[in-house]
């Protein structure tokens, strides 16, 4: 088994994307699975290496990656050590970076080009991570499977909920702020993660991207949800009634935690990962 942690591509604002590949050893190449994971999250988060083993080990490249402007550095990528760049996130940024991801994984200089099946390249994303996952599909031809654990239905992380004075007082001032339950941190947003939003709102339509995409996708949510609601997967499943729709008695993050020190994964998110599996074996 392979495991290369932390190789540094050049993201938005020249910031670095810190990337890692997982696969088994062997000379045959293997269908590529890229990891997006969601707001306030980042490649490692759950010890998410145990998850990225378990798709190697079934025959596929995992590629898991840090967002540039997700808060964490390479020198501490389990950290929300740049609340600034935190701050300056949105929708478009993100899916530009999931291209270049895509683009170096498809460029004849990757040193890990050999070991890849670009002809087979399948996306998954969790909770808002499924969300771009779904709108980067509908414009990339290069993927060829779509899974989502968790997602979004609608690009509007975290103030879909907020009141009109809310959203006001956030123009007025220029920043929101949104506290990481976990670290207790105050997560900066500025007001463009809106603007990009109310700028781009055809491109980033949810619906309108599954409605179009014509590849296998399995969309996984937890029925205990309560970041994003079960009832977004169903309606995912509406809009795109070809989709297999699996679910589990689960949170939004299948019974993980961060940090995440055991060595076998909870018995839902394992439910997931197997069911995810055997869908890439279809």
């Amino acid at each position: 088994m392979q495991l290369i942690k932390n190789l540094l591509l050049t993201g938005t604002d020249n910031r670095p994307v810190a990337l890692d590949i997982v696969y088994a050893n062997g000379s045959t190449p293997k269908p590529v699975v890229v990891y997006v994971h969601g707001f306030n999250g980042f490649k490692d988060w759950g010890n998410f290496d145990l998850v990225a083993k378990q798709f190697a080990g079934n025959g596929f490249v995992m590629v898991k990656f840090n967002f540039s402007h997700n808060g964490t550095t390479p020198e501490h990528p389990e950290d929300f050590t740049d609340l600034e760049a935190f701050g300056h996130n949105n929708y478009t940024l993100q899916l530009q970076e999931i291209k270049q991801v895509v683009n170096w994984i498809c460029d004849s200089a990757n040193p890990y080009r050999q070991v890849m099946d670009t002809r087979e390249i399948c996306l998954l994303g969790h909770s808002l991570g499924g969300g771009l996952s779904i709108l980067y599909a509908s414009e990339d031809q290069r993927i060829t499977r779509l899974i989502t654990w968790a997602a979004i239905s609608e690009c509007k992380t975290p103030w879909g909920n907020w009141p009109a004075a809310k959203i006001q007082a956030w123009k007025e001032r220029g920043v929101e702020y949104y506290v990481n339950g976990r670290t207790g941190q105050q997560m900066p947003m500025y007001y463009q993660l809106y603007e990009d939003y109310e700028n781009n709102r055809q491109r980033l339509d949810i619906r309108t991207a599954i409605l179009s995409l014509q590849i296998p996708v399995l969309i996984c949510h937890g029925t205990l949800d309560g970041a994003v609601t079960v009832q977004q997967a169903y309606q995912l499943k509406e809009w795109q009634p070809a989709a297999q729709l699996f679910t589990v008695a689960a949170d939004h993050v299948f019974d993980r935690k961060h940090p995440w020190n055991d060595d076998t994964l909870p018995l839902p998110m394992q439910a997931v990962v197997d069911h995810s599996i055997a869908f890439l074996k279809e």
